[in-house]
Order: structure tokens, then C-alpha cells, then sequence
């Protein structure tokens, strides 16, 4: 298929086209940049809502909970699963379109495991692209799930508008949460299998925390207790996805978020640029000099540095 075959069927509503489309652009084929740069102008519209949390926390589970929602709403659901790949191979799990399969054949719901190939922070460098052409395509919900939360895991803030971090009463994630640094980066929080012991503590620990730290804006983070088993507190919780998205929209911080997420891409773009240009100039002679130097103990490492940068 053909690029020009390819935009003039996604246009007219294919979702073969679409597949096509992201497989383009996540491996970078030729005519990626011009599927997005004929598409860019037909983005932002959709409401991209991130989910993060720890593996076991029932992410998958709560997402299918919430997209049933969201269907019965007649909104139109993209999903983006990032999986963990490994950072030898590039493989990946790919199994949340397992969890999902309920979702496979419904037209309104599409669903896309991508493998994040190694990368910290929780997101593949093809994630954003994938973002806008399900964004151009028009659903009206975008919903990324994100490898684990930590530290490196927090990437997504740079992607959605809304972040949903997921927590298990089970496994302490309450307490992790404030270690990892995940406090500074949610607008919900969700405290899912809350039929489990532990559940209200986690709760109140939670709870406390928000009320105690110094508010980075007017937005007062909210938690809500799920069951995907039970699919309780699931009306809840997009009852506080779509109030968050209004106090964006009306206090103006939507476009800022979107504005500060697209200089983050750009400069992304430009790292993985000068990433590429060093790796080709560090086989060229002098770099490869610097290198058999220092291994000979002729120079340090710090200077073999200095050298090839010198070099470039």
C-alpha cells in the first residue's frame, strides 16, 4: 500500500489504513513524515488520558472496565499499550490486547501494543506519533498504558493530558508512590482492587499526602477506589477524568500542558538526532584511536573523552 493510497483511506475512515499508518511511522519507513505532516493539522481534539502504575496494580483490567463505559457513551476509544521490550532484542510482550480481547471487534475501540524497545520512561519513541494519528483519525479518548511507575517511569506526563496513576492495596504502592516521586505527577489517583484488605488505609494515606503537599495548582487531586473485578467506582472515575479535563480546558493549563509537551518532543527528537550523528562519528579513526588509547592505559578515559569531542 502505497503512502498517497494509505492517507486517502485512513481519510475516508479505514482502520486498515490507520494500522498501516502507525506501522509506517513507529518503524520509521519512508513517507512516515509525510503521513504526519499531512495529518498534523487534524490533531488535538481528543482527550488523551495516560495510566501508570505498578505491574499487577490491574491497569489492563481497569482500562477494559472503563472503555465498556466509555462505549456505552457511544465515545470512540483508541488504546495504546506500551509493553516492556528487551533493550538486546527489541521483543516485547505485547499482551494487554489479550486482556482487552473483549474490545477486538468492536469498530468504535482500537487497540495497539507497542513495545517501548528499551527505552526509560516508560514510552516507545513512536508513542506521541501514534497518539496524533489516532487523535487525526477521531477518537474522541486516547488512552496510553504505561510500563510500571518509578522514577524512569513518568515519561507520560509528557504525552497525556490527564494522568491516572493506579495503585494496589496489596503491595504498598501507597508508600512507594511518594518515594518514586509519582505524587508530583498525577491528577487521579486510583486505589483499584479496593475489595482487598488494605484498601481504606491506603486510601487515607493517600489522601493525607495530597491534602499536605503544596498544590502545583488549583487541581486538587482526587482518589478513587475501582473494582474491575467488581466494576465498582468506575462511573466515579471518569466522572473525575472529565471534571479534570474541564478545569484544563477553562483554566487555560491545556494549552500549556500541550505547548510544554511539544517542546519536550522536539528536544526528544533532536537528542535521538545527535544520539544517531555520535554513534556514526565514535567508529571514525580518531574515536577509534581515543578508544585503543585509553584500553592501553596511555590516556584516561576522561581525556579519550575530551578528544573525540574535540573531534566533532
Amino acid at each position: 500500500m502505497e503512502i498517497e493510497d494509505i492517507l486517502n483511506k485512513f481519510q475516508n475512515g479505514s482502520i486498515r489504513a490507520l494500522g498501516r499508518a502507525i506501522t509506517v511511522v513507529e518503524n520509521r519507513y519512508d513517507g512516515a513524515d509525510l503521513i504526519l505532516e499531512t495529518l498534523n493539522k487534524t490533531t488535538g481534539k481528543a482527550h488523551i488520558i495516560g495510566f501508570t502504575g505498578s505491574p499487577g496494580a490491574g491497569k489492563s483490567s481497569l482500562i477494559d472496565s472503563l472503555v465498556t463505559h466509555l462505549r456505552k457513551n457511544n465515545l470512540k476509544v483508541g488504546i495504546i499499550a506500551v509493553d516492556p521490550s528487551s533493550p538486546f532484542t527489541g521483543g516485547a510482550i505485547l499482551g494487554d490486547r489479550i486482556r482487552m480481547i473483549q474490545h477486538s471487534t468492536d469498530k468504535g475501540v482500537f487497540i495497539r501494543s507497542m513495545a517501548n524497545r528499551g527505552q526509560t520512561g516508560g514510552l516507545g519513541m513512536a508513542t506521541k506519533d501514534t497518539i496524533k494519528l489516532l487523535d487525526s483519525f477521531g477518537f474522541d479518548v486516547i488512552i496510553i498504558e504505561t510500563v510500571g511507575a518509578g522514577q524512569t517511569e513518568i515519561d507520560i506526563v509528557k504525552a497525556a493530558d490527564t494522568v491516572t496513576v493506579v495503585l494496589n492495596p496489596e503491595s504498598g504502592d501507597d508508600i512507594q508512590a511518594f518515594k518514586a516521586g509519582i505524587m508530583e505527577i498525577a491528577d487521579i489517583f486510583v486505589i483499584n482492587k479496593s475489595d482487598l484488605a488494605g484498601a481504606g488505609r491506603a486510601r487515607i494515606s493517600i489522601e493525607t499526602s495530597v491534602h499536605e503537599s503544596k498544590p502545583k495548582n488549583n487541581w486538587l487531586t482526587p482518589v478513587i477506589m475501582t473494582s474491575s473485578f467488581k466494576t465498582q467506582g468506575i462511573d466515579e472515575l471518569w466522572d473525575k477524568i472529565t471534571k479534570h479535563f474541564d478545569y484544563l480546558t477553562e483554566s487555560g493549563e491545556l494549552i500549556e500542558r500541550r505547548l510544554k509537551n511539544i517542546r519536550e518532543e522536539v528536544i526528544a527528537i533532536i537528542e535521538h538526532k545527535i544520539k544517531n550523528y555520535l554513534e556514526l562519528k565514535l567508529n571514525e579513526d580518531i574515536s577509534l584511536n581515543a578508544f585503543k588509547r585509553a584500553g592501553e592505559k596511555d590516556i584516561t578515559s576522561r581525556v579519550a573523552a575530551n578528544e573525540i569531542f574535540k573531534g566533532l
